[in-house]
């Protein structure tokens, strides 16, 4: 493990990098807006899970192979872009209905209970399990902050995502509940149904981006 210096440089970077928004904060942020909070934490989770997919890949070298095969890079890619895409139609073409029940205090249908709720988390679980930037970020970024006299790197790269990975739950729970909270305000509501065209638009951006994304390692 890095000394304390060297761990608070750690986690002042990834909670800097956790702030800038992207796929992760967009998708916690329409969640909160359209549903509350408790879907915005569950989207937060969900993507935190699929950060330990990486780290865990990382850790025993997968990712290692899939940054150096460029046909697992690309399969994994447009399977991401492509899951991306969805995610930003299903927002474009979504009716603005059950938003302006859940605001309004009125019973939320059977699918927004607890199977309602898995949906968000697997949502967000996969949104970022299958993006191999992912990956290449944590290869690129951890192991900055391990000696290279370290006996067990491995060990170290774990628990060093396993913290980057909370700070990340934190950040993106802050970015549930700010979001909740704004969604509260009469304006805002009214503006919903053009929230999720613009969010689901986004989507399509960043599926594309990543479609159009080569191995930053080769």
């Amino acid at each position: 493990m890095p000394d304390a210096q060297h761990l608070l440089l750690f986690v002042a970077a990834g909670i800097l990098l956790n702030l800038t928004p992207g796929p992760d904060v967009l998708y916690i942020v329409s969640h909160a807006v359209r549903r509350g909070a408790r879907a915005g934490v569950v989207a937060a989770a969900g993507i935190s899970a699929g950060c330990f997919v990486h780290i865990l890949a990382a850790a025993v070298g997968v990712s290692a192979l899939l940054a150096a095969s460029a046909t697992a890079f690309a399969v994994l890619k447009w399977v991401g872009a492509a899951y991306l895409v969805y995610v930003g139609l299903r927002l474009l073409f979504a009716r603005a209905g059950a938003q302006r029940r859940a605001f309004a205090g009125a019973p939320a249908p059977a699918y927004e209970g607890a199977a309602g709720l898995w949906g968000v988390f697997r949502g967000g679980f996969l949104t970022n399990a299958l993006n191999p930037k992912v990956a290449i970020f944590f290869l690129a970024f951890v192991p900055q902050f391990i000696a290279p006299q370290a006996q067990h790197k491995a060990l170290d790269f774990l628990a060093l995502g396993t913290l980057f990975n909370a700070n990340t739950l934190v950040v993106n729970g802050g970015w549930a509940l700010a979001a909740a909270w704004i969604a509260r305000r009469q304006a805002v509501q009214r503006s919903l149904q053009w929230l999720d065209r613009i969010a689901g638009l986004m989507f399509m951006g960043f599926g594309l981006k990543l479609a159009l994304a080569e191995n930053p390692t080769r």
